[in-house]
C-alpha cells in the first residue's frame, strides 16, 4: 500500500524534532493519539511517533486507483447522542469529526441457510429479536438485563485498571461488588445458561468478528461492551476513517507537539533503571524521561525493551500468559459504479457456515480448505456521505475473514510487494474465494469490479508493526482480561502503557484507554476540572 494523497502527520527527520519533549507516544493509533491530545490539552508537549507513512494506525485509510478504503474502522457505535463516547470524540476533534448513521438494520448476518438481523435501539433490538425468536421471550429479556446490568461494571473494571496497585488493594472489595458473576465466564456458557437454542446464541454472538474470539473462547465481558457499544445502531466517520486522526491531531500540535510518520523507533532506551528516553531506527537519540508505548504489549517487551530490563522488571513470565489475536485477510474492491446506483446497504453482513462458530474456527485451523469460520462484508462509501465528493462515480467494499499468520510464516522476512510467485498465487486464490462470497451475497456488482486487492496478515505486520498480524492486539479470553498487570502504569519508572491491550478491543476501547493513561499519569485532581469540560453538557 503505497503512500497515498491522505498522509496525515509530519515525515520524521531529525532536525525537524524539537530542542524537548514532555512525552514520547510510540504509535498514533487511537490510544496513542487520545493520550497524547489529552496532555497536550493539561500544557505537555507531546512527540508522538509513527512507524508508518501515515497517521492514525487501524484508523487510517489508503487510496489506489482512485479509490478509498478503511484498514480497520467499519463502522462505530454510542455516537448517535451525547454520550461519554461521543462527548469524548467531540473534544478530541474540537466538534470537527462528524457521524453518519448506517441502516436501522446495522447487521445482517447468514447463518448457514438462515438470515436474521439487528436492529438499532434497545427496544427495536429486543422486539426484533423476538419477532425472530417467539418461543424465546423470557431468555431475550434475561439477555437484555444482563447488558443493562454491565455498564456500571465495565466503568468499574476500567476505573480499577486506572488506580495505583495500593488503590487498587483498597477498592478491591467494591470492584468485586460491582463485578457481576458472568462477567469473566466464557460468552457461550452464560448464553447457554438463558436458552437452547442454537440459533439464537449463534445471533446473540453474531458480533464475535469484533473482538476476535468465538464464544466458547472469549469473555462475557467483552462480549457485553460489544453488544451495548452497538445497541443504538452503527454510525460512519464521515469522510472516511482517517479524519479522526486528522481531526485529533491539531490539539497535539497546538500546544507544541508533533505526530511523526516513518519515525520507526529501534529501543525504549533505559538507564539506571528508569526510562530516558528512544532510540530510532537511524540511530538518533531522543531523550526524555516519560515515554508511552500504544505499541502494543508484545511489541513493547517483547521486542521495543532490551531483554534484561524485562527480565529485571518481572515481566517475562507475565507475558507467557497472553496471547495474540486473530489474525486476518483484507480483500479491498473498487467499482465502477456509485452505491446508489448498485443498491449497496448501509448494512454490514456476517457470513458464518453454521451457527457452531467455535467448531468452524477449529475446522479453519486445521484445514485452509474448510470454509472461513466468518467472512464479514462492509460498504464505505454507502455509509459515507461525503465518498463521493471525493472519488465520483464509484464505490467500494471491503471483506475481513480471519487468517492464521503461520499460513505465511515462510514469507515473513520477504519485502512487501516482493514476497514471491508462490506467496501472491497463495494469498490470490483466499481472495477469490472471499471474492465468491461477495457474488453470493451481492450478484448485482457482476461486471462492475474493476479492481480489488488482497492483505495478508504480513500487510498487518508490515504497515501496523504487529508481528504476529493481529487485529485486535492480545486475544480477549477470561485469563486475559484478569491480567492485572495489564495496566497504564508500568513497573519501569517513566514507561507508560496505552491502547486496547490495557482495557479492551476498537476503536472506543483504545480511546478509552488513552483517558485512563492520562488519568494514571497525572492523577485525578489535575484530570478533573478536564473531564468536567469533556462530559459535561453544553
Amino acid at each position: 500500500m503505497k503512500p497515498s494523497t491522505l498522509r496525515i502527520g509530519y515525515r520524521y527527520r531529525p532536525s525537524r524534532l524539537a530542542p524537548g519533549y514532555d512525552a514520547i507516544v510510540i504509535g498514533s493509533g487511537m490510544g496513542g493519539l487520545t493520550t497524547a491530545a489529552l496532555l497536550s490539552e493539561l500544557g505537555w508537549k507531546v512527540c508522538v511517533l509513527e512507524q508508518h507513512y501515515t497517521a492514525g494506525g487501524y484508523t487510517h485509510s489508503y487510496e489506489r486507483n482512485g479509490y478509498e478504503w478503511d484498514v480497520g474502522v467499519h463502522y462505530i457505535g454510542d455516537v448517535g447522542t451525547q454520550t461519554q463516547t461521543k462527548r469524548m470524540f467531540d473534544f478530541l476533534s474540537d466538534g470537527r469529526l462528524q457521524w453518519a448513521p448506517m441502516d436501522a438494520e446495522y447487521d445482517r448476518f447468514y447463518i448457514g441457510d438462515k438470515v436474521f438481523n439487528a436492529k438499532a435501539g434497545k427496544q427495536a433490538f429486543r422486539d426484533n429479536l423476538l419477532r425472530q425468536f417467539p418461543n424465546e421471550q423470557q431468555a431475550i429479556d434475561d439477555y437484555m438485563k444482563l447488558l443493562a446490568g454491565s455498564g456500571s461494571a465495565l466503568s468499574a473494571f476500567g476505573m480499577g485498571r486506572a488506580m495505583k496497585p495500593w488503590q487498587q488493594s483498597l477498592a478491591q472489595p467494591f470492584l468485586n461488588w460491582k463485578t457481576p458473576d458472568v462477567f469473566f465466564r466464557k460468552t457461550y456458557d452464560v448464553l447457554s445458561e438463558l436458552t437452547d437454542d442454537k440459533d439464537l446464541i449463534a445471533v446473540l454472538c453474531g458480533q464475535w468478528g469484533d473482538m476476535g474470539l468465538p464464544p466458547k473462547s472469549s469473555t462475557f465481558m467483552v462480549h457485553a461492551m460489544i453488544a451495548r457499544h452497538y445497541l443504538y445502531g452503527g454510525y460512519y466517520p464521515v469522510g472516511g476513517a482517517w479524519k479522526i486522526a486528522d481531526s485529533i491531531i491539531p490539539r497535539i500540535q497546538n500546544a507544541g507537539g508533533e505526530v511523526f510518520t516513518y519515525a520507526r523507533v529501534k529501543q525504549i532506551l533505559v538507564e539506571d533503571g528508569r526510562v530516558c528516553g528512544v532510540e530510532m531506527k537511524d540511530g538518533h537519540r531522543i531523550d526524555c524521561d516519560c515515554v508511552i508505548s500504544a505499541a502494543g504489549i508484545d511489541n513493547t517487551f517483547n521486542h521495543l525493551l532490551a531483554n534484561d530490563v524485562v527480565e529485571a522488571s518481572g515481566y517475562k513470565p507475565k507475558l507467557a500468559e497472553v496471547q495474540p489475536s486473530f489474525a486476518h485477510l483484507g480483500v479491498y474492491v473498487g467499482l465502477t459504479e456509485t452505491a446508489e446506483q448498485l443498491g449497496l446497504p448501509k448494512t454490514n453482513f456476517w457470513i458464518y457456515p453454521s451457527n457452531d462458530y467455535d467448531s468452524a474456527v477449529n475446522a479453519f485451523l486445521e484445514n485452509p480448505d474448510a470454509p472461513f469460520p466468518v467472512v464479514y462484508i462492509s460498504f464505505p462509501s454507502a455509509k459515507d456521505p461525503d465518498y463521493l465528493n471525493r472519488h465520483p462515480g464509484t464505490s467500494t467494499i471491503e471483506i475481513v475473514a480471519p487468517a492464521p499468520y503461520e499460513w505465511f510464516v515462510k514469507w515473513r522476512d520477504e519485502t512487501w510487494g516482493k514476497r514471491g510467485e508462490d506467496y501472491d498465487m497463495f494469498k490470490a486464490e483466499l481472495g477469490e474465494r472471499l471474492m465468491q462470497h461477495l457474488y453470493d451475497k451481492v450478484p448485482q456488482i457482476r461486471g462492475k469490479v474493476d479492481y480489488f486487492e488482497v492483505s495478508s496478515p504480513l500487510s498487518t505486520d508490515w504497515f501496523g508493526g504487529y508481528h504476529h498480524g493481529e487485529l485486535y492486539g492480545l486475544a480477549h479470553t477470561p485469563e486475559r482480561m484478569q491480567q492485572k498487570w495489564l495496566r497504564p502504569q508500568s513497573k519501569i519508572p517513566g514507561l507508560w502503557l496505552t491502547g486496547q491491550d490495557i482495557l479492551t478491543c476498537g476503536v472506543t476501547g483504545a480511546m478509552m484507554a488513552g483517558m485512563l493513561t492520562t488519568m494514571s499519569m497525572v492523577g485525578t485532581r489535575k484530570m478533573a476540572p478536564l473531564m468536567k469540560r469533556i462530559y459535561s453538557p453544553g
